[in-house]
């Protein structure tokens, strides 16, 4: 027969903590589902940790006991995911701290002839200064990330016509 798992004495903090995870109604519901085990197995100390999670709500019985060791183990963090493998990033954070700098300063303090960046011009002025292409996407995303909104051009001849009836008269020959 496996031995039980128990769960260990938890700090007044972390006692505090879980309760308020299992409770939270904005939190990931994974989170709180995992945090639930361990308030299950707090409130009644004759309980398994396979019976906390189907209690929690876990379909598997073994869940609680891989949530109740990594609890004992590591804590509150326990409870997180872990880091999964995936594809390295193809850009460092220096690269793109440098990028989000460029974008926050006025073209024409760096010498350029124009008052704003565009997606464009951005990729451009960026490779020329610092010799690493950047697609349209990974801008688009850095700088949304940073708060950055990118403005529609206005054009006075946008609808000239509504605006000023004799605007063709005016124009002349185009």
């Amino acid at each position: 027969m496996p031995k039980r798992v128990r769960l260990r004495t938890l700090t007044d903090e972390e006692h505090e903590s879980v309760y308020s995870l299992a409770a939270s109604r904005t939190t990931e519901a994974r989170l709180v589902q995992r945090a639930k085990v361990i308030v299950a197995l707090l409130e009644d100390a004759t309980l398994s940790a396979s019976d906390a999670a189907l209690e929690a709500g876990y379909k598997s019985k073994q869940s609680g006991t891989m949530w109740v060791k990594r609890f004992n183990e590591e804590g509150i963090a326990g409870l997180e995911d872990l880091a999964r493998p995936g594809r390295p990033r193809d850009h460092s954070e220096q690269v793109r701290s440098q990028l989000i700098s460029l974008g926050l300063q006025k073209p024409r303090t760096l010498g350029y002839p124009f008052e704003l960046w565009t997606l464009e011009r951005l990729q451009r002025a960026f490779k020329k200064r610092h010799g690493v292409h950047l697609s349209d996407s990974t801008i688009w995303t850095w700088m949304a990330e940073e708060g950055f909104e990118w403005k529609r051009q206005q054009s006075w001849f946008h609808n000239a016509e509504d605006h000023d009836s004799e605007f063709v008269e005016k124009r002349g020959r185009s």
